[in-house]
């Protein structure tokens, strides 16, 4: 078995981040989506609305979790470091291949949220098209 090195657990440092960046730009453009179908709900009380707020906070519950096993992939990329500088290599690699596998994790959640979002925009495009025809 080749040795793990401090190197490579923080070669993940810069793409878990630039991750973590994207998953929070999402989050932050939910955040923005709701509020604003908050106030249109308020006003109209539009039985679409909700179904559209249900798949928001789907979306948003998959953010989350994104996040967390995204971090937590980058804590553990964390303590891989420490435990190879502490001379604990076989702890180490286990750490890390757990590291791994929580990024893995995050990654599928995040196709998945793609899914539903792409569904949730076909379904826009649907109405509107839908629209042009009766008009």
């Amino acid at each position: 078995m080749e040795e793990l090195t401090l190197t490579t657990p923080a070669l993940l440092f810069s793409a878990i981040s630039l991750i973590m960046l994207a998953y929070t730009n999402r989050f932050l453009a939910y955040a923005a989506v709701i509020r604003n179908l908050h106030a249109v709900y308020q006003d109209k009380k539009d039985k679409s609305l909700i179904q559209q707020i249900k798949n928001l906070k789907q979306r948003i519950n998959l953010t989350r979790w994104m996040q967390i096993f995204g971090i937590s992939s980058l804590l553990l990329c964390v303590l891989t470091m420490f435990l190879i500088y502490v001379h604990q290599q076989i702890v180490a690699v286990w750490v890390f291949g757990l590291a791994l596998i929580l990024l893995i994790i995050s990654l599928i959640l995040l196709i998945k949220e793609i899914k539903i979002s792409s569904q949730a925009l076909m379904l826009h495009i649907s109405n509107i098209e839908d629209t042009i025809k009766d008009a």
